[in-house]
C-alpha cells in the first residue's frame, strides 16, 4: 500500500499575463509582514512608537536580502561561475537562495542605521523584533517547497517529501525525502514561542531576547541542514553552514551569561524610542493634565493645614488665659 507522502507543487509561478507571480517572493513577502505586525506590537507594548519598527525595517529589510543572496553567491559560488555557468544567474534571487547568516548580518547593519536615525536604541529593537524573525524564517521556509529545493536524504517516513524535478544540468531527481524546509518551518515557530516566553517570564533586555533566538535558531538549524543533501562545501565531515551554526551558537550563548552582569535589567520605556516619549509628552499636555501637577499641589496645601492647627491652638490657650483672670 502506497503511503500518503507530502506532494510538491508542479510549479512554483503563475502568470497575471505576461507579469510572473512567485511563490517563493511571496513567502517572503508574508514573513515581511508578519515581522513587522509582531514587531510593531511588542515594541508599541514595551513603550515604543506604532511607527517605529516599519520605519526601521525599510533600511532593514533591503540590507537582509541583499545579504542573504552575497552569502549565498559567495557560499555556493559554484553554481554560478565556472565552467558552463551563468554569472548572470546569481542575479535570480527569485529561484531560491537567500543565507540567513547574512541577511541577519545585512540585515543588522541596515536596522542599526535605521535606528540611529530614530534614536533608538538597537538592542531593545531586537529584543521587540526578534520572535518576528522567526516568524518570517517559518514563513520563508515554504517558499523552498513551491522551489522544490533544500530537501533532505531519502526516506521512507510518511511524511515524506515527493520530489520530482529535473536540475538545471538535464539531471532528473525524483524520490521521497526528508521535508526539511517543514522541519525548520516547525522550528521556527516554536523559537517564537520561546522566545516570547522567556521575555515575558524573565524580562530580558538589552538585547538578550534576540541572543535567545539566535541560540535556539541555530541549535535546530543544525539538525535540519545534516538531513540535506544539496551541494555545499564541507570541513572535516560538516557542511560549512553546520559550522557557521556552532560559532554563532557558541557566541549567543556566551552573550546570554555575560550580558545580565555587565547591564542588568531591561531598557527603560522612556529612553527606548525619543520621539515615542516626546508624543506622549504632547498628548499629556494637550488633555491639560501635564505630569507632576498632583505632587506640586499637595506640599502647598500642608502648610495652610498646619498654619490653621496653629490658630485653633492660639486661640484656645486665649480662652484659658482668659478664664483664669
Amino acid at each position: 500500500m502506497d503511503l500518503a507522502y507530502i506532494p510538491s507543487p508542479s510549479r512554483g509561478v503563475l502568470y497575471l499575463g505576461p507579469i510572473p507571480l512567485r511563490a517563493y517572493a511571496f513567502c517572503i513577502i508574508i514573513g515581511v509582514v508578519v515581522a513587522v505586525w509582531l514587531g510593531s506590537r511588542r515594541w508599541v507594548a514595551r513603550g515604543g512608537g506604532r511607527h517605529t519598527v516599519g520605519d526601521i525595517a525599510v533600511w532593514a529589510v533591503p540590507f537582509g536580502l541583499v545579504g542573504g543572496r552575497l552569502y549565498h553567491v559567495i557560499t555556493d559560488n559554484q553554481l554560478y561561475f565556472g565552467e558552463g555557468k551563468h554569472p548572470l544567474d546569481a542575479l535570480k534571487i527569485w529561484e531560491g537562495g537567500l543565507g540567513i547568516w547574512g541577511a541577519i548580518a545585512f540585515g543588522a547593519v541596515g536596522a542599526w542605521i535605521g535606528a540611529r536615525r530614530r534614536g533608538v536604541p538597537l538592542p531593545a529593537y531586537a529584543d521587540a523584533i526578534a520572535p518576528g524573525i522567526a516568524l518570517a524564517q517559518a514563513c520563508g521556509r515554504w517558499g523552498n517547497w513551491f522551489n522544490q529545493e533544500l530537501y533532505g536524504r531519502p526516506t521512507t517516513l510518511p511524511w515524506g517529501l515527493e520530489i520530482d524535478k529535473t536540475l538545471p544540468n538535464g539531471e532528473v531527481v525524483s524520490g521521497i525525502y526528508h521535508p526539511t524546509f517543514l522541519y525548520e518551518s516547525i522550528w521556527c515557530v516554536l523559537v517564537a514561542v520561546l522566545v516570547i516566553w522567556a521575555d515575558k517570564r524573565f524580562t530580558l533586555g538589552h538585547g538578550r531576547a534576540f541572543a535567545l533566538y539566535v541560540a535556539a535558531y541555530t541549535a535546530g538549524r543544525f539538525w535540519t541542514e545534516w538531513l540535506r543533501i544539496d551541494e555545499a562545501h564541507r570541513f572535516f565531515g560538516l557542511r560549512l553552514n553546520d559550522w557557521v551554526a556552532i560559532a554563532v551558537f557558541i557566541g549567543a550563548v556566551v552573550y546570554l551569561v555575560v550580558s545580565p552582569r555587565l547591564r542588568p535589567g531591561r531598557e527603560d520605556p522612556d529612553e527606548i524610542d525619543p520621539q515615542a516619549t516626546r508624543e506622549r509628552a504632547e498628548a499629556a499636555a494637550a488633555a491639560g493634565a501635564p505630569a507632576g501637577d498632583a505632587p506640586k499641589d499637595a506640599p502647598a496645601q500642608a502648610p495652610e493645614d498646619g498654619a490653621a492647627a496653629e490658630d485653633g491652638k492660639d486661640a484656645e490657650v486665649a480662652k484659658d488665659s482668659e478664664k483664669s483672670s
